[in-house]
């Protein structure tokens, strides 16, 4: 009994550890791999014209799980009138907000933090209910990824990013 509690603790030593260099060192996505805490320079003034992210064509959102480590994804962004806008697309059969880690987070907590070439920005996203935005949203969204194929529009949910 007293060996499995010197290797349960070791096993708890080495976690605490790992979050805590993850937590100083960052962990972002790659690709399809989810990360965790998002590095770079944080930036605090206000955006008001986010059309400069028409040059990137991915960029990372991290947001706050129940389990207080953070998860973050890669996903495109389209910028329209000068706001900014993600996307999530579900696929026939999957559900909104259940079947996508960040979609669940941010229903619970809208609050979230985006990478965008090195520089980090506090932001809130709001679901865009109305068609008119969504559609033309979408509609610039094909302008700048005309490669990817049309998706129906119901499964595709479309987030506004407002000030953090």
């Amino acid at each position: 009994m007293k060996k499995l509690g010197i290797v349960v603790g070791v096993i708890v030593a080495v976690l605490i550890v790992a979050v805590v260099v993850l937590r100083v060192a960052g962990l972002d996505p790659n690709e399809r791999r989810a990360g965790l805490w998002l590095t770079g320079e944080v930036v605090t003034t206000p955006v008001t014209d986010w059309s400069f992210t028409d040059k990137y064509r991915n960029i990372y959102v991290q947001t706050k799980t129940w389990y207080l480590v953070p998860h973050s994804v890669t996903t495109g962004c389209t910028a329209k009138d000068g706001k900014l806008y993600l996307t999530s697309i579900y696929r026939p059969g999957q559900q909104f907000p259940r079947d996508k880690a960040w979609n669940r987070n941010f229903v619970r907590d809208p609050r979230v933090r985006l990478k965008i070439g090195d520089k980090l920005y506090d932001q809130t996203l709001a679901l865009v209910m109305d068609e008119t935005e969504k559609d033309a949203v979408l509609e610039a969204k094909a302008k700048k990824y005309p490669q990817q194929p049309a998706v129906d529009k119901s499964r595709v949910y479309v987030f506004k990013v407002l000030p953090g």
